[in-house]
């Protein structure tokens, strides 16, 4: 099992999802819970995540824990894109414009499986949770 080991700075993100720096989750289970925490209309991209969790080089593993969230209900996984606004994991949903038509259902504006003013819809966990 991976173990969450931050300064405590980094530590408030977490912790805003409930977590407890004894809690014995894997990667994958902390992306989730930080996935989790992304507000509806919002996105938020591999890298972001992995920097959040202390892992800044991690955004790949980050990717890999989204596509293994896809049966998971609670984690919007659609709400997670690279760190242009594509939406790379797309070949992930059911079908391949689901990822941008959830988006959609939620008021963010896609073209070309691109997000539009990806800035706008931008949510950085380390700053959106008060951690800077």
């Amino acid at each position: 099992m991976y173990s969450i080991d931050l300064p405590c700075k980094e530590q408030v993100c977490l912790f805003q999802s409930g977590m407890t720096a004894n809690d014995d989750l894997s990667f994958f289970e902390q992306v989730w819970e930080l996935a989790k925490l992304i507000p509806r209309g919002r996105v938020t991209s591999y890298g972001a995540i992995a920097r959040a969790l202390g892992t800044a080089q991690s955004a790949r593993m980050v990717g890999w824990a989204m596509n293994a969230a896809h049966g998971l209900p609670d984690v919007p996984a659609h709400r997670v894109v690279n760190r242009n606004g594509l939406l790379s994991g797309k070949m992930h949903f059911g079908a391949p414009d689901e990822m941008q038509r959830r988006l959609e259902a939620e008021g963010v504006k896609v073209k070309n499986d691109k997000i539009l003013e990806f800035d706008k819809y931008f949510w950085d966990p380390i700053k959106e949770l008060g951690c800077l």
